[in-house]
């Protein structure tokens, strides 16, 4: 068990407030519930996380069910009792089986919030009062109810570990030599202390103790990576295949290749299509290389290797590692087991949790991945150290996870800061990493922000700040993002209107479309125009008037503007 400090616990909420409103490992609450209530979604939430493939369900007080907003609580789990017997004790001796429950209290923006972390079911339905409960979108429900739920519960007592399953009919004649051969290198550069040994071993000898096979028996995860390419049916209907498509700047494809088993060697050659070219950045900074290549070579295996390792193959989906002219993006069915990025990089530590742990644990016997992680804090770092964009990790696609590697700067002038500034610590890296992708960050993370005078701006619309511009030769780009005073925009229409006499909306939003801040929406834009036209034809200013129509207006200087 990880205890989360303080700081730990904020960032946790902002996770879970980020999620869908009915995600079924997650409940929101403002106050206390009946102690019976609890103890019912205590079982759901364990059920559901078991479904959705979560390592905790999360029972949080404190939050407005269908905004996500935070409110605040008055209720104080420790000191609640039922029945004469404390509420903690109470609801664990009523779950059977009993799982381990842990009760979280913090403050949030000075608001107290509760969080109930709750283990997710491991193959046998969690009761609470001998009834077991299941989350159906936003409504808690019996699970009986729900009959194919349940057996999915059941059922991963036995398939828990698709990758461990052995193919009954397969030998080691279908397997390939070549994939053997290089298996027995790479196992050999792993363990060099083993290298005579090694060399006396058998092949059905080497693969068990490479933990291919199970005593003698070929199993899915020896199909994947060393089997001829007419093995994979032995696999189906599952499908282990990678496919790679190469699309150009507007999106048409103009090449694709796909690859089967064995992994271990096709590999090699899907990184091969990869036109890792060597591009040029910064050819009049002195500290950033003058060339290099688009991406790093361990990050790109990295990437591949986790859709390997952690390819959901029951659903029948492709590997895909599709190549653009700006970046690469990989994609595997299944959803991401640990729940999220930053909860991996705050841990830092490997998952509890593995969807083929077999497969993992064979792809790290043979060299091909370090440890049983994802190491995506080292693909973190490595983009961080070249001065390049962070991965981004997309889940927003049920049952699927795309990660996207750029190759491209999305603006020198920004990487020059990461430059001069290399003692940035890799989460504020990421924070204003995605600042600079101009994605909305929670409260907590702009406010640590700009307590360093990192960015600027009403939140949600933050940018660089002018301190950090100044440093990295962004002062024209700080103007336009934050934008000019009010007056600025007036005194443009007026000059307009004694110009041309009258203007339009369509003239009006032409003059000032691209000049308002670019950190603002189009309609953001269009709210702020109104905003000006309106304050210029009050009765304080009086300076135009219109003398269209609502729809199709039309506006003039007034005379007193004009004697002005």
């Amino acid at each position: 068990m990880i205890i989360m400090d303080e700081q730990e616990l904020r960032g946790l909420l902002d996770e879970l407030r980020s999620l869908h409103k009915e995600t079924e490992w997650a409940e929101f609450k403002l106050n206390y519930a009946e102690p019976q209530e609890i103890g019912e979604y205590i079982s759901a939430l364990a059920n559901g996380a078991c479904l959705h493939n979560q390592q905790f369900g999360y029972l949080v007080f404190g939050i407005e069910d269908e905004t996500h907003e935070v409110r605040g609580t008055s209720f104080k789990p420790r000191q609640a009792k039922t029945r004469n017997e404390e509420l903690e004790n109470w609801l664990i001796r009523l779950l059977d089986p009993r799982i381990d429950l842990r009760i979280h209290e913090f403050s949030y923006d000075n608001l107290p919030i509760v969080i109930f972390e709750i283990d997710a079911a491991r193959n046998i339905p969690v009761k609470f009062s001998g009834e077991a409960f299941i989350r159906v979108g936003s409504y808690k429900k019996k699970l009986k109810d729900y009959p194919e739920k349940e057996r999915r519960i059941w059922r991963k007592k036995t398939d828990e570990d698709w990758s461990a399953k052995v193919c009954q009919k397969a030998t080691i004649a279908d397997l390939s030599p070549e994939a053997i051969k290089k298996a027995r290198d790479e196992y050999r550069q792993k363990h060099s202390h083993l290298a005579q040994d090694i060399d006396a071993w058998d092949d059905i000898t080497f693969l068990n103790k490479a933990r291919l096979a199970i005593q003698g028996r070929i199993t899915n995860a020896t199909v994947i990576l060393l089997g001829r390419e007419e093995s994979v049916h032995f696999l189906s209907p599952s499908v282990a295949e990678i496919s790679w498509i190469l699309k150009d700047e507007h999106g048409v494809e103009r090449d694709y290749a796909h690859f089967g088993p064995p992994f271990i060697l096709n590999i090699e050659k899907v990184f091969a299509r990869i036109r890792n070219i060597t591009i040029r950045h910064l050819p009049d900074g002195s500290l950033f290389p003058k060339e290099i290549t688009q991406y790093d070579p361990w990050v790109i295996r990295e990437a591949l290797h986790n859709c390997i390792a952690h390819q959901e193959y029951k659903l029948k989906g492709r590997i895909n590692i599709v190549e653009t002219p700006e970046e690469l993006i990989f994609s595997n069915v299944g959803n991401f087991m640990p729940g999220s990025i930053e909860q991996v990089i705050r841990q830092d530590a490997p998952s509890e949790v593995y969807r083929n742990p077999f497969l993992a644990r064979s792809m790290v016997a043979l060299n091909m991945i370090d440890t049983i992680g994802s190491g995506i804090k080292r693909m973190f770092l490595t983009q961080k150290n070249r001065f390049f964009p962070m991965p981004d990790f997309d889940f927003s696609t049920p049952e699927r996870v795309v990660v996207r590697i750029h190759g491209k700067i999305l603006d020198e002038k920004y990487t020059r800061l990461l430059i001069g500034k290399t003692e940035l610590d890799l989460a504020t890296v990421i924070l204003l990493d995605k600042v600079q992708k101009n994605i909305r960050l929670p409260k907590a993370n702009n406010l640590f922000l700009k307590k360093q005078g990192l960015i600027e701006g009403k939140y949600p619309n933050v940018y660089i700040s002018a301190r950090l511009a100044a440093v990295t030769g962004q002062k024209a780009r700080y103007i336009k993002t934050r934008g000019l005073d009010d007056n600025h925009y007036i005194e443009l229409i007026m000059e307009y209107l004694r110009q041309y006499d009258y203007a339009s909306r369509k003239d009006i939003n032409e003059l000032l479309m691209n000049k308002l801040p670019d950190i603002l929406s189009s309609e953001q834009k269009m709210h702020k125009i109104n905003r000006l036209l309106s304050e210029l034809m009050r009765k304080k200013l009086n300076l135009i008037k219109n003398i269209g129509t609502d729809r199709t207006p039309k506006w003039v200087l007034t005379e007193q503007s004009k004697i002005n």
